[in-house]
């Protein structure tokens, strides 16, 4: 059974490549300048931010939980980023705040999620508008501008020619996918999401990797707003309008299941790479901006239901794995044997009445 599922996976990963090798030659083929190196480095900083986030959403998927407040948590942290260095000309201070306000904001999800057992997709919901209600309130409605030019460099600069938000996506694609498949957390979230009483029959903490894992998420979440601001130069709290569902769309695509807690980074990173890729060309070959929502959507849904048809297709194996028989009463030994009653006062009256 071990060597049947290991080749399973090994097959998703390799059709999921498959897909996105013939994707990226046929659009080759027929889109105009969509095989340049400029345009290539134009979709890898594309899809950055969505990379980015799409790391910590492996686990939160892989959970059986969503986090849709990430949308409103990038707004956040780039509002707070921007006005906290307008006021006191601190970069590091700024930075700082940003990133405390959305890791307190995912730990805080995760707290009501885990401890009063609320439905992630309600509380990420609710906790997107307050979000959302606390940039405006902030900002003022309107757009901050950034004085401090040094500030523009994490996004807009580059090293040997490659922008940084490319590099900085690269390197958390690289710690993240270590964190999943070297490390005893990583273990432990997916044992989580693939079975949470028996992983906490296992000893493992639910609660504490749950709380965990959404903290993380915020944090991750605030430092991609960061990151967005600096390449706008400013904190804008009407940005990232969809992002959530291009980020769960991405990993959704590159096969994190929220059903059965799996997932791998190099397939989220194959997600990622294929809606960058279809709305790249899409927006090379002019097509309106609602045909691009519209085509978003569907192919989040296709990802959802693949996934769904996926799970009913592996319960008839898990019903023909063979069983030991039961013990019965008449063929179990004495020291198998189950007492008629643990109650004391039951057992008296048994022997009174000769029950």
């Amino acid at each position: 059974m071990r060597l049947s599922l290991d080749f399973r996976h090994l097959w998703n990963n390799a059709g999921m490549f498959l897909v996105f090798s013939l994707l990226f030659i046929t659009l080759s083929m027929f889109v105009p300048y969509f095989l340049t190196i400029q345009n290539m480095i134009g979709v890898a900083l594309s899809v950055s931010m969505v990379g980015m986030v799409a790391c910590s959403m492996l686990f939160c998927l892989a959970l059986g939980d969503f986090d849709l407040s990430v949308e409103g948590v990038v707004v956040l942290s780039g509002v707070i980023c921007a006005v906290v260095i307008d006021i006191t000309h601190s970069v590091f201070l700024g930075v700082s705040l940003g990133l405390a306000a959305s890791t307190l904001v995912g730990t805080f999800n995760g707290l009501i999620i885990a401890k009063l057992r609320i439905n992630a997709l309600i509380t990420t919901l609710a906790m997107l508008s307050i979000v959302k209600g606390v940039s405006f309130i902030v900002s003022n409605g309107s757009a901050v501008g950034i004085a401090d030019e040094g500030f523009f460099e994490l996004g807009n600069g580059s090293l040997l020619g490659i922008p940084n938000p490319i590099w900085i996506t690269t390197l958390m694609f690289g710690v993240f996918g270590v964190l999943l498949n070297r490390t005893t957390f990583g273990r432990e979230a997916l044992a989580v999401g693939g079975n949470q009483e028996a992983a906490r029959m296992a000893g493992i903490d639910v609660d504490k990797i749950r709380i965990l894992i959404f903290a993380v998420q915020g944090l991750v979440a605030g430092g991609a707003g960061i990151v967005m601001a600096s390449r706008m130069t400013s904190g804008q709290p009407n940005s990232s309008s969809g992002f959530a569902l291009d980020v769960i769309a991405a990993c959704m695509l590159g096969g994190v299941s929220h059903t059965k807690g799996t997932g791998t980074m190099r397939g989220v990173i194959i997600g990622v790479l294929i809606m960058g890729t279809v709305q790249n060309a899409m927006n090379l070959i002019g097509i309106p901006t609602f045909y691009q929502y519209l085509t978003k959507g569907t192919i989040l849904l296709a990802a959802v239901v693949f996934d769904r048809f996926n799970s009913e297709n592996r319960l008839p194996e898990r019903r023909q794995t063979p069983r030991r028989p039961p013990i019965t009463r008449s063929t179990a030994p004495k020291s198998h044997q189950v007492p008629k009653s643990r109650n004391p006062a039951a057992e008296k009256i048994s022997r009174k009445t000769g029950i």
